[in-house]
């Protein structure tokens, strides 16, 4: 296809939040070019949630949001809100469903969320336009950036960068958004993976080998952010929905403290169990909340070998200890590849909370995961992308 040698708007990146940014921009009569180097727009929307789009959550508010200034997001997150996008997805007659803690997913498939977005893009004032390789960006000249592709030079009033972070290679991402932002003086916040699995020292890897797709219910506590959700055991170490979330605040060299009976009182059901079975060794009472396996290697960790009459306080203050405070020290994650997000970004001092737009430059944005906010797990980076989005579409 041939590029318009001209448009108002070009937004480099067709994710959720470049879609959400042309939509809103096409809205307001705005010429929109969106610009992909993949061979599909929203690639990584048809992938999220197991194939089902978990797309908001119900309570999405700042405190779910990791960012060097915690308040940044506050605009963009009042300003579209989950029940606006809510909005849309009731508008185009999308069946969804609440999952656990405020998560919402189309009952069918992502693409219902793909698809809904370009409808709404399917406007006269907006072209998509994908495998098409960014080769530069130049800065204004007469007003005018000049992005130079592989099917030629494009000019626009204003630049969108929505080209998002680090995680999943596999899918083309890149840091090419950051490398504009330096271009143009922004400072970057440290980049990192997060919401990604732990790897495993060689002594708690062995330990934990013969638990590989276990799953069970823990409360997961790093740097005091706690999560309580399911922790899965992998071949390489820990992930599941706890694990992926204390990550996102984990630095290397840190420990993460797991519960893994955050449904009871362990100390007065430890003493409840030496009452009604004395005979019973540790094993087999710990079976009766953890699988079986989880609760072999827990004892044997434990080392209390005698039955539950026999037990000293030292031995009854390490199984406490254990069971509801353990202490684990990850070597390592499984990196961008297997990360949902990247952490850090541009930096949030250099841009407007309420547009979205550049400090440094006139008429250029930043939008998605390449700026420094980062949500939990949950629907909430889906909520910063459209909100985000939204709020560059109204300006840009």
């Amino acid at each position: 296809m041939s590029l318009p040698k001209r448009c108002d708007v070009v937004i480099i990146g067709a994710g959720a939040a470049g879609l959400m940014c042309a939509l809103t921009a096409g809205q307001r009569g705005r010429s929109v070019l969106v610009l992909d180097h993949g061979k599909r727009p929203g690639r990584k929307i048809l992938l999220s949630g197991g194939g089902r789009c978990n797309y908001t959550n119900m309570y999405t508010e700042a405190a779910n949001y990791l960012s060097e200034n915690k308040h940044f997001c506050k605009s963009a997150l009042s300003r579209f809100s989950q029940w606006d996008f809510q909005g849309l997805v009731d508008k185009h007659g999308i069946d969804w469903h609440e999952k656990t803690l405020g998560q919402l997913f189309c009952n069918n498939s992502s693409k219902d969320i793909l698809d809904m977005l370009l409808k709404e893009c399917d406007q006269p004032t907006i072209t998509i336009a994908h495998n098409v390789g960014i080769e530069g960006v130049q800065g204004k000249n007469d007003n005018e950036f000049t992005i130079t592709t592989s099917l030629g030079t494009v000019e626009a009033e204003s630049l969108v960068i929505a080209t998002g972070g680090l995680s999943f290679p596999t899918m083309g991402s890149t840091d090419f958004g950051f490398k504009v932002a330096r271009q143009f003086g922004h400072a970057i916040v440290p980049l990192r993976p997060a919401l990604v699995p732990f790897t495993l020292s060689k002594e708690d890897l062995a330990r934990f080998v013969d638990l590989s797709g276990i799953s069970t219910e823990v409360i997961a506590e790093c740097n005091g952010a706690s999560f309580r959700e399911a922790l899965l055991f992998t071949h390489k170490g820990l992930s599941g929905p706890a694990i992926l979330q204390v990550s996102s605040y984990w630095n290397l060299g840190d420990h993460i403290t797991i519960n893994w009976l955050p449904a009871i009182d362990v100390a007065e059901w430890l003493q409840e169990q030496r009452t009604a079975r004395p005979r019973a060794f540790l094993t087999s009472i710990l079976c009766e909340h953890l699988p079986k396996r989880l609760a072999s290697i827990l004892a044997e960790w434990i080392g209390e070998k005698g039955e539950a009459s026999q037990w000293r306080k030292e031995s009854i203050d390490r199984i406490i200890n254990i069971l509801t405070e353990c202490r684990i020290t990850p070597n390592g994650t499984e990196g961008y590849k297997k990360a949902e997000v990247t952490i850090g970004g541009v930096n949030t001092n250099e841009l407007s909370s309420k547009t979205m737009a550049s400090q440094k430059q006139d008429g250029l944005y930043f939008i998605g995961e390449v700026v420094d906010v980062t949500g939990h797990l949950g629907g909430f980076n889906f909520q910063w992308a459209w909100a985000s989005g939204h709020c560059a579409g109204l300006f840009a």
